[in-house]
């Protein structure tokens, strides 16, 4: 198990020996990993190395096969979990913004808050228009998504997460399918949610922003965790050999 301890820093997540296939083809085999409250943890690794599938398994989006993940101390494994009310402290945010089409930004931020944790209208209200404020798109709360850009829906997808009040945010690859004007609003929204204290894992292939925003970088290849390490000594000088290699292609090809 390869583990960097925080000073004086709660544990929120705990994934132990957490083990996941399709089929007979191994995906994660054996991930250990320790997030403390606050930290931001940036997943890198090469294509199919297990990265998302690693944060939906933490969202109760893909089942595994072993091990354990423990969110505030509570085991996440087993029948009797209630993922609806789990997934209210774990926000995810996708590539593909997952907006309703038929209804406007500020309908699609408040269905959550309102019908699934049946907080009253106007409370769940003055917090998306607060939300929508921090990231810039307060005019836009009576859109359509047609009517967004793609960085656009990818904030407004983020808002709809935050006003959920989860404990974590996971974000899968949110700036893959954003032209690369668009990448750095989104961007912008995460690096400051960093700053305000949120906790995160994030799935990326802006290595810019890895560096930028992690406290810690975790790498994977072929559903292993190869290196874990702080992103000024991973970029400069990273332990393995597979590390090594990708950092090499990255800057090959940057």
């Amino acid at each position: 198990m390869i583990t960097i301890r925080l000073n004086n820093t709660e544990v929120l997540l705990q994934i132990e020996n957490v083990r996941k296939a399709y089929d007979d083809v191994p995906v994660l085999n054996g991930i250990d990993l320790t997030v403390h409250r606050g930290e931001v943890v940036v997943i890198l690794g090469p294509s199919g190395c297990g990265k998302s599938t690693l944060l939906r398994c933490l969202n109760g989006l893909e089942p595994i096969q072993g091990g354990d993940i423990m969110l505030d101390g509570k085991s996440l494994t087993g029948s009797g979990v209630d993922w609806q009310q789990t997934r209210q402290k774990i926000g995810m945010v996708f590539q593909n913004y997952d907006l309703f089409p038929h209804m406007t930004v500020i309908e699609n931020i408040l269905l959550g808050p309102t019908k699934v944790q049946k907080r009253d209208k106007k409370e769940a209200l003055e917090q998306a228009v607060k939300l929508l404020d921090r990231v810039g798109l307060l005019e836009k709360k009576d859109a359509l998504p047609r009517q967004l850009s793609g960085g656009q829906k990818q904030r407004i997808a983020i808002v709809r997460a935050l006003c959920m009040n989860p404990e974590i945010m996971l974000f899968d690859e949110v700036t893959a399918a954003l032209d690369p004007e668009m990448v750095r609003e989104v961007l912008e929204v995460i690096l400051g949610l960093a700053k305000q204290g949120m906790t995160m894992l994030i799935v990326t292939h802006e290595m810019g922003f890895a560096q930028a925003v992690a406290d810690r970088i975790v790498f994977l290849d072929a559903g292993n965790v190869c290196e874990i390490a702080e992103p000024g000594e991973f970029f400069t000088h990273p332990k393995t050999e597979r590390a090594q290699q990708f950092l090499n292609i990255f800057q090959y090809n940057k």
